[in-house]
C-alpha cells in the first residue's frame, strides 16, 4: 500500500501534534514532518517532496497566505489550510481557496473537540493527493457583456464543494447585473459562508448574499445557501423563495445539493437551469437527475477543470448530466440558456 505523506505546518507545537496524531490514525497516511513557520516548511518541502501540506493560516516570519502563493507560484501542491473560524479566519480562508489551496478547515472550538473539528481531515488530505493541482491566477473585475441580456424567466441552481470557491468565483464574475435569479449551494463551515457571499458580490455585477428564510427569487441576484443548521431549497409556484429548511444531514452535509437541486425541480420545473460543478463524494447527483427527469437542462463540469471529479463524476455516471463543459464556458452557456434573446435550445 503506498501511503499519503504529510508536511504539517503550524506554529502551535500542540496543534502540530493534535493533526498529526488525527492524520496518523488513519493507516493510508504518514506523517514524514513537520514545522513551526514557512521557512523551516520550505526547507522540509525540499528534503521530505510530501504529497500534501498542511498550512496554518497564521503564523509569524510569514503568513500562511504568503507561503502558500509561493508554493502555488513555485511548485503547486496539494495545500489544506487549517484556520481559525473567525472573521478574519474566515477571509483569510476564502483568499487562500482562490490561491489554489486544495480546502480549509478550521481549528476546534469551545464546545468542539479536536476528533469533531478534523473529522473529515483525513479524507481531505487523500484526495488532495488525488487532486490537480492548479496555479490560480488573480480573480478579475467583472467584464462587460458582449451581448445584449434579458432573462427569460429560467432559475439556475448550482451545487459545488471541494474547488467550489474559485469555479464559482469564475462563473458568477461573468454574470451581468441583471442575471437570472440562482441559488447556489457550497459545501463550507458555517462561519465561511458570509465572507464569500461578500468576496462573491465584489467580483460581480449582480448582488450577491447569504440566502435568508422567504427572499423571493428576483433577476440580478444570487443567493448562497448559509452553512450549518438548514438546506437552502426553493418553493413558491408563480413566485418562487427562498426556504431554510431544517434537517438531517444528506450525504453528509447540510446544506445538501441533492436537496436544493430536488427542491428546483418541485418547484420550477423545466424552467430551470441546474448546474453541478467540482467536489468529493456524491451529493447533487440525484437531485440533477430530479431536474434533468423533469426537462430541466443539466449541465456538469468535466474532469480536466475540476479539482476533484467527485459530484460531478457521479451525475454523470448516472445520466444527470446533459451536458459536459470546461469550467470556462459554464457562465456563457448558463447565460445563453436564461437569455430571451436566444430561442433555440441545442
Amino acid at each position: 500500500m503506498t501511503r499519503t505523506t504529510v508536511l504539517v505546518v503550524d506554529d502551535s507545537l500542540t496543534m502540530r501534534s493534535i493533526v498529526s496524531a488525527m492524520l496518523q490514525s488513519d493507516p493510508e497516511i504518514e506523517v514524514v514532518g513537520t514545522a513551526g513557520d514557512p521557512l523551516q516548511a520550505r526547507e522540509a518541502i525540499k528534503a521530505l517532496n510530501p504529497d500534501v501540506v498542511t498550512l496554518d493560516i497564521e503564523m509569524p516570519n510569514m503568513s500562511g497566505l504568503e507561503f502558500l502563493e509561493k508554493i502555488m507560484r513555485l511548485r503547486p501542491m496539494p495545500v489544506i489550510m487549517i484556520s481559525s473560524l473567525t472573521q478574519q479566519g474566515a477571509e483569510a480562508s476564502i483568499r487562500a481557496l482562490e490561491l489554489g489551496a486544495f480546502d480549509c478547515i478550521g481549528k476546534p472550538t469551545d464546545g468542539h473537540s479536536a476528533a469533531e473539528a478534523f473529522a473529515e481531515l483525513a479524507a481531505k488530505v487523500k484526495a488532495a493527493k488525488r487532486s490537480r493541482p492548479r496555479q490560480a491566477g488573480p480573480v478579475k473585475a467583472p467584464a462587460p457583456q458582449a451581448q445584449s441580456f434579458e432573462p427569460n424567466g429560467r432559475v439556475v441552481a448550482i451545487g459545488s464543494s471541494t474547488g467550489g470557491v474559485e469555479a464559482l468565483l469564475t462563473i458568477i464574475s461573468r454574470f451581468p447585473a441583471n442575471c437570472p435569479p440562482t441559488v447556489i449551494t457550497q459545501h463550507m463551515p458555517a462561519a465561511f459562508t458570509g465572507s464569500f457571499a461578500q468576496r462573491l458580490d465584489r467580483f460581480s455585477a449582480a448582488k450577491v448574499s447569504v440566502a435568508k428564510e422567504g427572499a423571493p427569487l428576483l433577476p440580478g441576484h444570487v443567493y448562497l445557501a448559509p452553512g450549518g443548521a438548514t438546506h437552502l431549497e426553493v418553493s413558491g409556484a408563480t413566485a418562487l423563495r427562498c426556504r431554510l429548511r431544517e434537517g438531517d444531514l444528506v450525504n453528509g452535509h447540510r446544506p445538501s445539493v441533492d436537496r436544493l437541486f430536488e427542491s428546483v425541480a418541485a418547484s420550477a420545473g423545466e424552467n430551470a437551469v441546474g448546474v453541478i460543478l467540482t467536489g468529493m463524494g456524491r451529493d447533487g447527483a440525484q437531485g440533477l437527475l430530479a431536474m434533468r427527469r423533469i426537462n430541466a437542462t443539466t449541465l456538469g463540469q468535466d474532469e480536466f477543470t475540476s479539482v476533484v471529479y467527485g459530484m460531478p463524476r457521479v451525475a454523470h455516471e448516472i445520466g444527470a448530466v446533459e451536458r459536459q463543459l470546461p469550467l470556462s464556458r459554464i457562465a456563457g452557456e448558463v447565460l445563453r440558456l436564461c437569455n430571451q434573446y436566444v430561442e433555440e435550445r441545442v
